[in-house]
């Protein structure tokens, strides 16, 4: 039996996809590359934002339209909140909440003949092509901003036991990964679920900070990277981990507005002023750190004022990157029921600034590095202008672009700096 998998969203999201197929294969499935070679195709969705939900819906339209008997198991947020109209696709023949997702493999056996059954005698080894693993160390989430719907669709904050993590990061670093990318609804949240357990000895038990330095002192990893931090979640113990060497120097903090009134409605417990004073203290660790950020335009009662609070904050902040979503109102959260509201227009004209503001920073940042010699991962052969060469991200996470035509694939290379634009770095080996 052949099965493809794929996912929308969030890091977490695959990391889920990325453990379903180590399981699969394990078990005598053939994971494909391409969905016109699969008897089923499971889809991780996402339903963050309408946009979102909507982008998977034809996700599960196009797997069908490139193959007309492909059976389709849809799990994830949409189809955590959306069931019946996930049911009501052409071709979804199983749809399972987040709770049960885990179960998956068992219930796409059930519904097999024994004929066609995977036998373990035939099992593959886990597809590995990846350069980074992204790992699952938490599911859930304890916060409650007002326009999230994540909270609804994953649960309470739920931890992976440190063993368990740690197991699965020696597994992906022994298939050859060189990065590991801690993955997670809040991962800041890590521990708080699991007071007083695991073989550290303090007694107050785990957190991110310590599960981080556990890792790093546990394995060989060449690079361990985390995912979105809550700023409130940015702890001391957290900072004083930089800058460790095999640390990524990046930081994904997200703001949301600029605005203190709007970061009120929205349910946000941090003002503006404390996350300045956060991003300082980064600076302070790691100068050149990447601070990368999330804001939402046109939340409902969000002026102009508010607005121009968002950009005034997000340039004097100097973010490296920017991620600029519009306001999506989502059934069951509270600002779905906000007075207020902001026009699509003037939601579009606001993102479309914000986000020429972020291409301003992110050049200014990448101008930085220009002349300077970097470490590169090298992920995927890319032509650039005609020339062959390979892309790759520094542990900054910048994109960089290097001609070349040998196999640099999962390649940790010295990379000279010779040009940026908005989007990366152009450079030569060193």
């Amino acid at each position: 039996m052949k099965l493809y998998l794929t996912a929308l969203g969030c890091r977490l999201n695959e990391a889920e996809i990325e453990s379903l197929a180590r399981q699969a294969a394990a078990l005598g499935w053939r994971i494909v590359e391409a969905p016109a070679q699969a008897d089923w195709a499971v889809i991780n969705t996402c339903t963050v934002t309408h946009v979102a939900a909507r982008k998977s819906r034809q996700a599960i339209r196009r797997l069908r339209r490139e193959n007309p008997g492909l059976r389709v198991a849809v799990i994830g947020c949409y189809g955590e909140m959306a069931p019946e109209e996930a049911r009501a696709l052409d071709g979804v023949e199983l749809v399972l909440p987040n709770a049960h997702k885990e179960h998956l493999l068992g219930h796409l056996l059930a519904e097999m003949p024994p004929q066609v059954l995977p036998r373990a005698d035939e099992a593959q080894p886990p597809p590995g092509s990846r350069t980074r693993a992204f790992v699952k160390v938490q599911d859930g989430c304890d916060n409650r901003c007002t326009y999230c719907i994540v909270t609804v669709a994953r649960g309470r904050s739920r931890s992976r036991p440190p063993d368990e993590v740690l197991a699965d990061i020696r597994r992906r670093l022994d298939e050859g990964a060189q990065e590991v990318v801690l993955s997670g609804v809040n991962i800041g949240a890590y521990g708080r679920d699991r007071p007083g357990q695991g073989p550290l000895p303090e007694s107050a038990g785990w957190s991110l900070a310590r599960l981080v330095r556990h890792i790093l002192e546990s394995t060989d990893v060449r690079r361990l990277r985390l995912s979105s931090i809550e700023p409130w979640d940015l702890t001391e113990e957290l900072l004083a981990l930089w800058p460790h060497p095999r640390l990524c120097r990046q930081l994904h903090l997200p703001l949301q507005s600029g605005s203190d009134a709007v970061l009120r409605r929205m349910g946000r417990p941090m003002a503006v002023a404390p996350f300045g004073e956060l991003v300082a203290a980064a600076r302070r660790r790691v100068p050149e750190m990447l601070l990368s950020t999330d804001l939402i335009v046109g939340f409902p009662g969000e002026t102009e004022a508010d607005f121009q609070q968002t950009l005034q904050v997000a340039e004097a902040l100097a973010f490296g990157r920017l991620h600029v979503f519009r306001y999506s109102p989502r059934p069951g959260t509270p600002a779905a029921h906000m007075e207020g509201a902001v026009s699509p227009a003037v939601a579009q004209q606001r993102s479309e600034r914000l986000i020429a503001l972020g291409d301003a920073l992110a050049l200014a940042y990448h101008r930085r590095f220009v002349g300077q010699q970097v470490q590169v991962l090298f992920e995927a052969p890319v032509t650039h202008e005609g020339a062959p060469g390979w892309s790759g991200l520094t542990d900054h996470y910048l994109r960089v672009w290097a001609p070349g035509e040998g196999d640099l694939h999962n390649r940790l290379c010295a990379v000279r700096c010779l040009a940026a634009d908005a989007e990366g770095l152009r450079g030569e080996l060193a």
